[in-house]
């Protein structure tokens, strides 16, 4: 049974797609495949082309296409799309071409290396907000970024129409707080291990990598605290954590694209300069995955 979105999208369990690649190319058929299955699984909503995917090795019209594909298979189910860089006209000019697209957001980080002052941060977002046909879900990732995006600040660009929501990785449980209390933002956790709290906490829902080996665990965890079952909620996360360990044992996304490849009958290779993952680590990951309960 495929999920039946409500109109208010930016909620519940969130994948990441990875992308296949099949020698230099993407593998567009097992990526077709893989839309198919998250739907199947029921998850919320889909994201293209963020960091789990491999954006940055790949250039715009791989990007483009890899949107395309993704949007030809989701049916009912929302798609956001990754926006990164650090040219602001080239970034704008993306936005305008893939919000063009029926998508449901986009996905922005701050500019990567040059580490802004809160001023450029609000300067930047703004104008990507402004030129965007579609909502901006912000991308708050200073570990990989450079630069943290402040409470003061997010609580200012949650003033922006045209930003809707947060993925959460700003590493602060305060700022977390802060958000959901204030309201106007749609809190995604996007640390993994941050899912049950941020979720108790009164987030709104979760994008996770490791959403991707056992998403029917994800959306019941997710269901059984929207219904209030915390004990269930908790038994679920737990069951999760030694998996989420593990994928995150070497770069993202090495280790959950190897598994995936063999679950799913593609090749799990990454591109430079991500190597494949220790094939002792696959194993092992494999054995907990196994070990995983029913939902």
């Amino acid at each position: 049974m495929f999920h039946v979105q409500p109109q208010d999208p930016f909620h519940g369990i969130w994948v990441p797609l990875i992308t296949p690649f099949t020698g230099h190319q993407v593998d567009h058929p097992a990526l077709r495949r893989l839309v198919r299955h998250y739907r199947r699984a029921g998850v919320h909503g889909l994201i293209a082309c963020g960091t789990t995917a491999e954006a940055a090795a790949m250039d715009a019209a791989e990007q483009a296409a890899v949107l395309d594909t993704i949007l030809a298979e989701s049916g009912a189910t929302p798609v956001v799309m990754g926006l990164a860089g650090n040219n602001l006209r080239q970034a704008q000019a993306r936005a305008r071409e893939w919000g063009a697209r029926p998508i449901a957001g986009l996905l922005a980080t701050a500019p990567y290396y040059i580490r802004p002052s809160q001023a450029g941060l609000l300067d930047w977002f703004g104008a990507l907000a402004d030129a965007a046909p579609a909502p901006l879900v912000l991308y708050d990732i200073p570990y990989r970024t450079g630069v943290a995006l402040e409470p003061e600040t997010l609580l200012r660009l949650a003033a922006h129409p045209n930003i809707a929501a947060i993925k959460d990785c700003g590493g602060s449980l305060d700022k977390t707080i802060a958000l959901i209390a204030d309201g106007r933002l749609a809190v995604l956790a996007g640390e993994d291990m941050q899912a049950l709290a941020t979720l108790c906490l009164g987030g709104r829902g979760v994008i996770a990598a490791s959403a991707h080996v056992r998403p029917d665990l994800y959306v019941a965890l997710y269901d059984a605290v929207a219904a209030g079952r915390l004990g269930q909620a908790r038994a679920l996360f737990h069951a999760l954590a030694p998996v989420i360990r593990l994928l995150y044992a070497e770069p993202n996304p090495g280790p959950v694209k190897a598994l995936l490849g063999r679950l799913h009958g593609f090749d799990g290779a990454v591109r430079a300069p991500l190597a494949a993952p220790d094939p002792a680590l696959l194993r092992t990951l494999e054995a907990a995955v196994a070990a995983l309960p029913e939902a």
